[in-house]
């Protein structure tokens, strides 16, 4: 049926407004969505919708790109050790949350700052006898950690208690890794670097050191003077699960090893140097690597208990300190498998503390719920005599 000629124009005038209209509205868009991208002035205040610009279909039958309101408050960027516990959970979550860490929680700032290393390790750790040397808990080497956490000041949780605070907020895949790293963790073994200058080196080290599962490392006049590039995709966030000691001489740090129980081995290169092939593990070793360009110090090499050294075929007689380091844990760490059927070696009670307090270093938040916890935790009755 042929429409009226007044009706037909009518229709004809409707479609090419709608066209028009269509035509300004996605350029509009665009303009917004355009202008978004390259304004680095624009704020968005906290709690309002923001405009933004998806590629993805708006539904099932649209497959063109849109805009859509969307809320984009966030909470503010954190620093240290202030992950979500549900955030990270993958195999790659210690990289995950790595990426958070601020320009001031390199390894560089760490190491040149005592109270941040300090501020790392959250159960209450045992002093040093200087008068007596401290029998080991039970595992081979010396465990730092006593059985308590403090919240406050005269509140305590002991490390059962921080578990069940903390394990209603930590995925359960997460808990299950803490649990294997323990199993495999050992204070055995520790390493000590000695004045080194390169911070991506001591990085590296750090990261074998963890991989390996070596809990315990030393740093000895770490060179604060020099800068170096960034290096934090070095150590991976290695630092934040480690016991990291500062000290500002090799003499403390070996009276303080020797207390607890080590021997100390020096790698030199030297007629009295003893193959790391021919070395018994299983007895509790410090392992100390020296200066890129020096090597270990005279003091070390007087001081320490035996002087080892890696067999070379090569044409260069050393190896880059942070290899060096990998290569002598990681040689501990089979031949401890093979005399003793594993490397780690805690007990049950240094397990569940050492547990306590990978919960405690998780996350910012597991500090909080820790405090929380002790608030409501009731006091314990004293009996009356």
């Amino acid at each position: 049926m042929a429409l009226a000629p007044n009706l037909s124009l009518t229709l004809d005038l409707c479609n090419s407004a709608m066209a028009a209209c269509k035509t300004l509205v996605r350029t509009s868009f665009s303009s917004i969505a355009s202008t978004l991208r390259r304004s680095s002035s624009i704020s968005v205040l906290p709690n309002s919708p923001t405009l933004c610009f998806f590629s993805t279909p708006l539904s099932s039958n649209n497959n063109r790109q849109g805009l859509r309101l969307v809320n984009q408050h966030r909470s503010p960027s954190r620093n240290y050790a202030s992950i979500s516990v549900e955030s990270v959970d993958s195999n790659d979550g210690d990289e995950a949350e790595f990426e958070t860490l601020t320009q001031e929680d390199t390894v560089e700032h760490l190491l040149t700052h005592k109270d941040d290393v300090v501020q790392l390790m959250k159960m209450e750790r045992r002093r040093i006898d200087f008068e007596q040397q401290p029998s080991s808990g039970g595992g081979g080497g010396w465990f730092p950690y006593l059985d308590r956490f403090k919240c406050g000041n005269s509140s305590y949780l002991s490390s059962g208690e921080v578990l069940e605070a903390l394990g209603p907020h930590i995925m359960d895949s997460r808990k299950e890794r803490f649990r294997n790293v323990v199993r495999n963790r050992s204070y055995s073994v520790c390493l000590v670097v000695e004045g080194l200058t390169d911070f991506g080196n001591v990085s590296a080290a750090f990261r074998s050191a963890d991989a390996l599962g070596f809990q315990s490392v030393h740093v000895v006049a770490c060179d604060s003077s020099k800068r170096y590039r960034e290096n934090r995709h070095v150590s991976m966030g290695a630092e934040k699960w480690l016991d990291i000691e500062l000290w500002d001489t090799i003499e403390e740090c070996f009276e303080a090893l020797k207390l607890r129980g080590y021997r100390i081995a020096t790698t030199h290169v030297g007629m009295d140097a003893v193959s790391v092939y021919d070395m018994n593990w299983s007895s509790p070793t410090a392992i100390v690597v020296g200066n890129e360009s020096k090597g270990i110090s005279d003091e070390a090499l007087v001081l320490s208990d035996l002087h080892c050294s890696i067999p070379m075929n090569g044409m260069v007689d050393s190896f880059n300190v942070s290899v060096a380091a990998g290569i002598l844990m990681h040689h501990a760490v089979c031949d401890r498998t093979s005399r003793l059927g594993c490397h780690g070696d805690l007990t049950p009670k240094e397990s569940q503390i050492l547990l306590a307090e990978f919960s405690l270093r998780h996350s910012r938040s597991s500090i909080n719920i820790a405090y929380e916890y002790a608030k409501r935790k009731p006091p314990l009755l004293t009996p009356k005599l």
